[in-house]
């Protein structure tokens, strides 16, 4: 069966489709419920289909590049394959072809929940396919296997300093991790190349598996004098043992607001920063772990992961300068205060989406159902009314509503998650699902290290000349 896949030039007639859940949602009930054998049956498929599509079109063009696209970050340009996922301006993500709210819909829940369970949707980013009940089951059961951390890992953790990041604190945990990389140890013994997948699918299953356990220790470490449960119950799934661990709340509503959060910020395509550091590591063959404490180091950037603690600073400041009632009136005038003073207004905008984040959505609901009252929820939602005609008016924002980051903050405040700097951790357990589930298919296509050319301002000078 093959892989839902999107180039450049089909990717508008795709989104054109009147039914997509038709066209997507594949019956394997019938399929094995290892993740790794249906892998193997579906990668020599996808090679040849490949091979054979660089062989007829490799010389194809698919845009363009402009001197403006050079010194604005690379803005726009086409340059990259990424398969578990694609982002729409006015659609906003899509997961193999699957908007959120048709994942929503169509992914397995655990029993008597609402939200999507997370390892359902790596399946789908793996796979291309909608799994089953049963294949998401074994899949949280299989983390669970393997989600022991090392001895030496544990040390490290238990030994870092409560004012070091917790960010660098999870970066160096995952770098250590790769003491036990497969896929470094089959390389040195000089593994044929067809099989790097395989030891990259081995090294990816492990690091998701651990990656709560990293989580939860620092949380635990940093904020609760090391007191805490780091224990994996084989009989929970992946988001219900992280937020056991994590020990804030003990409600089901946290746990599904861990099921949805640990979903929708799993992949955004491989141009942003997380992703396509990744990517570009894992070119060089650097195994997962170190490929992605890469990503970590990206993700932890204010204009990337760090992005949502911002948003919640300037909320409880305008809370606390126009208090938690106040009117649309006092609500625009901070803003256009906030604006003239040279700031931005954080969590609004995004380089790509021209329309409200369909992350910010589908956590908005969330809210209405299970907060509707909370104080910090309300001013979100006067923002979400204010803000954008504003940002209209002023003329320079080519996108004037809220991203994800304008939400998820207020959420994790409300069921007492409320130690801001750990915020971007949450991001990055999450993120791993996507760039991972995308670097076992570098290996599986025998993507190249990646190495654009460079140019100097002279040489761009006079090549615009010619």
């Amino acid at each position: 069966m093959a892989l839902i896949r999107f180039t450049a030039n089909k990717l508008q007639d795709a989104q054109k489709l009147t039914s997509p859940l038709t066209t997507y949602i594949r019956n394997i009930s019938a399929a094995s419920n290892n993740l790794r054998d249906v892998l193997q049956n579906k990668i020599p498929a996808e090679q040849e289909r490949v091979k054979k599509f660089r062989k007829e079109h490799g010389s194809t063009k698919v845009g363009e590049v402009t001197v403006d696209m050079m010194y604005g970050g690379m803005r726009g340009i086409k340059g990259l394959v990424w398969e578990p996922s694609v982002l729409d301006p006015d659609e906003g993500i899509r997961f193999r072809g699957l908007s959120i709210p048709e994942c929503q819909k169509v992914l397995p829940k655990a029993p008597g929940g609402s939200e999507p369970l997370p390892e359902g949707l790596f399946w789908l980013l793996v796979t291309g396919d909608v799994p089953n009940d049963n294949q998401v089951k074994e899949l949280s059961k299989e983390w669970a296997k393997r989600a022991a951390l090392p001895n030496h890992v544990v040390t490290m953790l238990n030994n870092m300093p409560t004012t070091l990041h917790p960010m660098s604190q999870f970066s160096c945990a995952v770098t250590a991790l790769n003491h036990d990389s497969k896929f470094a140890k089959a390389y040195s013994q000089g593994v044929n190349k067809a099989k790097y997948w395989e030891y990259v699918y081995e090294d990816s299953m492990d690091l998701i598996a651990k990656l709560p356990v990293v989580a939860a220790t620092i949380y635990n470490n940093t904020y609760k004098g090391g007191k805490g449960n780091q224990t994996i119950d084989p009989n929970l799934d992946w988001s219900a043992n992280f937020s056991n661990m994590l020990g804030v709340n003990s409600s089901n509503e946290f746990t599904e607001l861990m099921r949805l959060y640990l979903t929708i910020h799993s992949d955004h395509e491989g141009g942003n920063v997380s992703a396509h550091t990744t990517h570009l590591v894992g070119s060089a063959l650097s195994d997962p772990y170190l490929s992605f404490a890469a990503g970590l180091n990206g993700l932890a950037g204010p204009l990337h992961g760090l992005a949502n603690q911002e948003v919640l600073i300037w909320l409880l400041k305008l809370q606390k300068d126009i208090g938690v009632n106040a009117t649309e009136d006092q609500m625009k005038d901070f803003i256009w205060k906030t604006l003239k003073s040279g700031q931005v207004v954080p969590g609004y905008g995004h380089a790509v989406l021209r329309k409200t984040d369909p992350r910010y959505t589908c956590q908005r609901e969330f809210a209405l159902k299970h907060l509707p009252d909370d104080p910090l929820f309300k001013l979100v939602s006067t923002i979400y009314k204010v803000v954008p005609p504003i940002l209209t008016e002023l003329g320079k924002v080519k996108n004037p509503w809220p991203n994800v980051d304008a939400h998820s903050g207020v959420l994790l405040q409300y069921y007492k998650l409320k130690e801001m700097n750990y915020y971007t951790v949450l991001f990055g357990v999450s993120r791993a699902l996507g760039v991972l589930a995308s670097l076992i298919w570098d290996r599986a296509l025998g993507l190249p290290i990646e190495r654009p050319k460079s140019l100097s301002t002279d040489l761009l000078i006079k090549a615009v000349k010619k």
